[in-house]
């Protein structure tokens, strides 16, 4: 059964789409596969490696953070990889940047170590069926799809160069999603110190990350935070990831202190 939380964001990305991507939305939330993958990421990374928060929540948050930056490039005049390039339209972008967004971190159901890497394998059978049913009379588009979220899916870390302003988009949606509630049941499960818990102290005072119209670049993120250690998680994980991606000359950072002058990244 569905969290309060689930169902308050499930209720936002149906609102935020329409057309073919509406019924990707669709589809996915009503994929047996993908819930139970979505929950058991979260029960093996927050009880079993003491890690924050990769189930269904995250996941919900990053489709939103991307589907906020896709629109607001799309309303800037800035055409993603698959239209650019002449193999897909902005419809099909936006479809492959919702999909890998909800099945980027199935990978964390068998460890942290190169789970982007699992994500992808565990992923394969699911993508086939949902693809078939997106684009049932194009299989042209049913491979592109699935090698462009192949693509977002095995980028999310920063660790593996990308090209495509798509896996870009979900580079940075996924560094996005750090406020204190991710980072709030690992917290509540053990006070015992630990090499590593500096990315959930960071986390716990993130207070809201905003992604909006820019002032001079099409997407403005803002982290406002309560008290400064939420400037590593700043620096050490979002700005790393903005600076791998394909999309950082689009994007304007600042991050500061609540009721403090905010600080300029880009």
């Amino acid at each position: 059964m569905k969290s309060k939380k689930e169902q308050e964001l499930d209720n936002k990305i149906l609102n935020a789409v329409s057309g073919l991507t509406k019924k990707t939305a669709e589809l996915i939330l009503a994929d047996e596969a993908i819930k139970h993958l979505q929950n058991y990421a979260n029960t093996v990374s927050i009880k079993r490696i003491g890690f924050n928060d990769h189930g269904p929540v995250h996941m919900r948050k990053v489709a939103l953070n991307a589907l906020k930056m896709t629109d607001l490039l799309h309303d800037a005049g800035i055409k993603l990889s698959l239209e650019k390039e002449g193999a897909g339209t902005f419809e099909d972008s936006k479809i492959a940047i919702l999909i890998a967004a909800f099945i980027h971190d199935m990978g964390m159901t068998v460890g942290r170590q190169d789970h982007e890497k699992i994500s992808v394998l565990l992923a394969l059978p699911i993508l086939d069926k949902l693809l078939k049913k997106i684009y049932p009379d194009n299989l042209e588009k049913q491979l592109i799809g699935r090698s462009m979220i192949i693509e977002c899916i095995e980028g999310h870390m920063g660790y593996k160069k990308i090209h495509s302003l798509e896996a870009g988009i979900i580079l940075i949606a996924d560094g996005c999603d750090m406020e204190k509630g991710r980072a709030r049941i690992p917290m509540m499960l053990t006070t015992e110190s630990r090499v590593g818990d500096i990315h959930k102290y960071s986390a716990s005072e993130i207070k809201k990350v905003k992604i909006e119209k820019g002032n001079k670049k099409p997407v403005k993120i803002t982290v406002e935070m309560n008290e400064s250690v939420g400037f590593f998680q700043v620096e050490e994980v979002l700005f790393g990831k903005i600076n791998s991606s394909t999309v950082k000359k689009y994007i304007e950072l600042y991050a500061g202190v609540t009721d403090r002058p905010m600080k300029k990244y880009l």
